[in-house]
């Protein structure tokens, strides 16, 4: 497992880290977000999105818990378990039929789903550096390691 540490001075910094994740990940991958409210995680998944070709607007999935987005060779669901009352919850919405051999699942709030979420290929962590951010991205699997090596 390794690491490493970016640093974001603006939004347009988290769009563009999201725009370079875009150019390295392929499925199947799951890439966790954490971080506190507002510190930039759905900015970096709309980063992330759109950089892969999506040409709509990217919304926070907070109330649907998910929002799915359909490319070529790609399904990408993008979760925000913020507002899940209970890891249960995900059972019943089918949480395991998301993560197949063609999807990227974003999870932000990863957490909140404990114990009914696969493990993380990539986990990235945004926190508040006065009012920049820094971000460590860290690889959980073989395949996030790659990624990470390919990302330095």
């Amino acid at each position: 497992m390794s690491s490493v540490k970016v640093f974001l001075n603006s939004e347009l910094d988290t769009v563009e880290l999201g725009t370079r994740l875009a150019q390295l990940v392929s499925p199947p991958l799951t890439l966790n977000l954490a971080g506190d409210l507002g510190a930039g995680k759905t900015t970096l998944s709309r980063g992330l999105i759109q950089g892969l070709g999506h040409t709509g607007a990217v919304k926070s999935p907070t109330y649907a818990l998910v929002e799915p987005y359909e490319f070529a060779d790609i399904d990408l669901f993008h979760f925000d378990l913020y507002r899940l009352s209970d890891p249960e919850e995900l059972e019943f919405m089918g949480i395991r039929d998301y993560f197949t051999d063609r999807s990227i699942c974003i999870v932000e709030w990863p957490d909140r789903g404990h114990g009914l979420m696969p493990t993380a290929d990539i986990s990235i962590e945004i926190k508040y550096v006065d009012a920049s951010r820094e971000v460590e991205i860290t690889s959980g699997s073989a395949k996030g390691q790659a990624l990470l090596s390919k990302f330095k």
